[in-house]
């Protein structure tokens, strides 16, 4: 029986232009370093420590691993550079131009699965500090939805598409995976938690538009996956009730 719902956020909830998003997120960013390290080198070094963060065995948490790899030069002001991360997610993200749309009937959709009384989890790839999860949740105004769990860079210790990071909200929230479903629109990401034996439905909203382009072979091979699973369930987020009440 169905009893907690995992819901990824971008493209998912808000559907956006991820890759014209981060062209933006680089510019703005990139000037808060540039006296510590020049800005092709902190891009560099960004990109290099987020994508390190799947390699995260669960030893430390994603704030630390990220931090180790990215401060690797820069060990002496590890903590400085944590800190002007923080500001600037607390200040100038606020000011990052966000062209969002919203699925259809987000609104509803979100308030039947609220009614249903299953544990929620805003399963959004943990790289992110709470608050930028919550800004992010805000621009669709769905920030005062009552998640019970919601991942980010500081509770994790695992990152999507691993595997483990489905196991470890699972333990997180107290149910076992095959007690959960998990929504999205990523087929690497989201769809590879069905391993776990979680239930998946595979957003289509988006159409696949505007997203950043990864080697998905590489990543699967690198964690030793062999295949994407088939979803147990395909469409829209507003079907996504639908769904629910066929598990429950």
């Amino acid at each position: 029986m169905l009893k907690a719902i995992l819901l990824d956020l971008d493209n998912t909830l808000i559907l956006f232009d991820e890759a014209r998003f981060y062209q933006g997120y680089f510019r703005k960013i990139e000037t808060l370093f540039q006296d510590i390290m020049p800005p092709d080198k902190f891009v560099q070094q960004l990109i290099m420590a987020t994508r390190a963060m799947v390699q995260n065995n669960g030893e430390m948490t994603n704030a630390e691993y990220f931090m180790t790899a990215f401060a690797q030069d820069y060990k002496d002001r590890r903590k400085e550079l944590w800190n002007r991360f923080l500001y600037f997610y607390e200040t100038e993200y606020d000011n990052l131009e966000a062209h969002f749309t919203l699925p259809d009937h987000l609104y509803e959709t979100m308030d039947n699965i609220v009614q249903t009384g299953l544990k929620m989890v805003l399963a959004s790839n943990p790289i992110f500090p709470f608050s930028v999860q919550m800004k992010r949740l805000a621009w669709a105004k769905l920030d005062h939805l009552p998640f019970d769990l919601v991942t980010h860079i500081e509770n994790m210790s695992f990152c999507k598409p691993r595997i483990e990071y489905y196991l470890e909200i699972s333990q997180k929230i107290n149910e076992t995976p095959e007690n959960c479903m998990m929504v999205g629109n990523d087929p690497v990401n989201d769809l590879i938690a069905a391993h776990t034996g979680m239930k998946t439905y595979w957003v289509d909203d988006s159409k696949g538009a505007g997203r950043v382009t990864v080697d998905t072979r590489k990543i699967l091979q690198t964690l030793q996956i062999s295949d994407i699973p088939t979803p147990d369930f395909k469409g829209p987020l507003s079907k996504v009730p639908e769904a629910v009440s066929a598990l429950c």
